[in-house]
């Protein structure tokens, strides 16, 4: 396989946080799967809106307040562009995929799930997905299903059909396992729920860091995903939901910029999106998450997902080779997350002693507790590939995991 579509050395570069050392040794970033580091192009953004255009959205009529409003609703575009959505007003400003999934669980599932209905999940989820949706059900005396997955870590698709039944009210699933980084196939999930009139909401975090999203072609009703996974700021993230959706729910919070008029009698809700974005948004966040996105158009998405397949073929490889390591998923479609565990060593041991190489990774139950039960283990060690991370920081990863063995031989 090639190697990067881009400079490589051009791209780490941009990247100010990866030219530190820690504990004597040079950084090495293997934990994007929990945030995603930023681009000076990001901090830049940022810097710019504060001290250039300041100000609160919508509702003044002084030039800061115009400038503003005028990045937010570029910003909402941008965001429109790179999800390939149809309009504008599909695409919802939140704190991140957790808020925008517990937002569908309290309008779509508070309209729309009652006693005796199921919702559908998987075994992969990352507990943003099933925790909101155990509320939903629990609330309306309804029932959580779950599509099983197999050894590899693949969903088995064998199960679906007759998971989906007249009972289910909605498919929640997530595109890329944030524990594993199978990449599960969306589109068919979609045809075989929507063939059963089921709406499908999509967990995209982990996604759209990795390869080119494109919601029409998807086909699903809702989207999420969050900014700081996607190089940009934290706090900031997005619900994209097919505009008659969207339009035929309740609103999600009260106040501010979600209404037309109040009278202590009755509120005139304002229209889709403003109708679900409550209060002051995250101005400055949706500038830098703008930003983070004309940055990765400015490489390449293609070129990324390359960069991708390529260092999780040479990673996996590398670690394959380590005696006692074991990979815990090995679905044939991945993205680049290696999650594992070293025998004998528990994993937050492995963490640490990667920490005083300077290696960053992650170790724990990775917010997926039933899919660490399916396999057998209460955590493992995850390392998490980004763009800017090269053959060399494996190969850095790979010594220090000989380190480990040896301090526990």
């Amino acid at each position: 396989m090639s190697g990067p579509g881009f400079d490589l050395a051009r791209v780490r570069a941009d990247f100010p946080i990866l030219r530190q050392e820690v504990r004597g040794r040079p950084l090495v970033y293997l934990d994007s799967a929990a945030t995603g580091q930023k681009p000076q192009a990001v901090l830049d953004a940022i810097t710019r809106y504060y001290t250039h255009d300041n100000a609160n959205v919508h509702r003044g009529v002084h030039i800061l307040s115009e400038r503003a409003t005028q990045a937010f609703e570029d910003a909402r575009e941008t965001v429109r562009r790179f999800i390939h959505a149809k309009d504008v007003r599909e695409v919802i400003f939140v704190r991140g995929t957790t808020e925008a999934i517990n937002l569908v669980a309290a309008t779509y599932g508070r309209k729309h799930v009652g006693p005796g209905d199921e919702v559908l999940i998987s075994a992969m989820e990352h507990h943003s997905n099933i925790v909101p949706w155990q509320m939903v059900c629990d609330a309306a005396g309804a029932k959580l299903r779950v599509i099983p997955v197999d050894e590899r870590g693949e969903l088995r698709m064998d199960t679906v059909d007759a998971l989906l039944t007249e009972k289910t009210r909605l498919l929640a699933i997530t595109h890329v396992s944030n524990a594993l980084g199978s990449v599960n196939p969306i589109k068919e999930l979609v045809a075989k729920a929507h063939a059963k009139n089921i709406p499908v909401l999509v967990d995209g975090a982990q996604s759209v860091t990795h390869f080119p999203v494109d919601v029409q072609d998807l086909g699903c009703d809702f989207y999420a995903f969050s900014g700081h996974k996607l190089f940009g700021p934290t706090g900031i993230g997005v619900l994209y939901g097919k505009l008659s959706m969207l339009e035929s729910l309740p609103p999600y919070q009260g106040g501010g910029d979600m209404i037309l008029s109040v009278t202590m009698e009755k509120t005139v809700y304002n229209r889709v999106p403003h109708r679900f974005e409550a209060g002051t948004p995250d101005m400055a966040g949706a500038v830098g998450l703008a930003a983070a996105i004309r940055y990765l158009e400015a490489v390449g998405m293609q070129n990324v997902s390359q960069h991708d397949q390529w260092l999780l073929a040479y990673a996996t490889d590398a670690l394959q080779s380590i005696p006692g390591l074991k990979l815990v998923g090995t679905a044939p479609h991945k993205t680049g997350v290696l999650s594992f565990t070293l025998e004998d060593v528990h994993p937050h041991d492995v963490g640490t002693i990667l920490d005083q190489e300077g290696i960053c990774i992650r170790t724990g139950h990775h917010c997926a507790q039933p899919l660490m039960q399916r396999f057998g283990v209460a955590a493992t060690a995850r390392a998490s590939l980004a763009l800017y991370n090269t053959r060399e920081d494996v190969d850095a990863l790979v010594k220090g995991l000989h380190k480990v063995k040896e301090v526990f031989a």
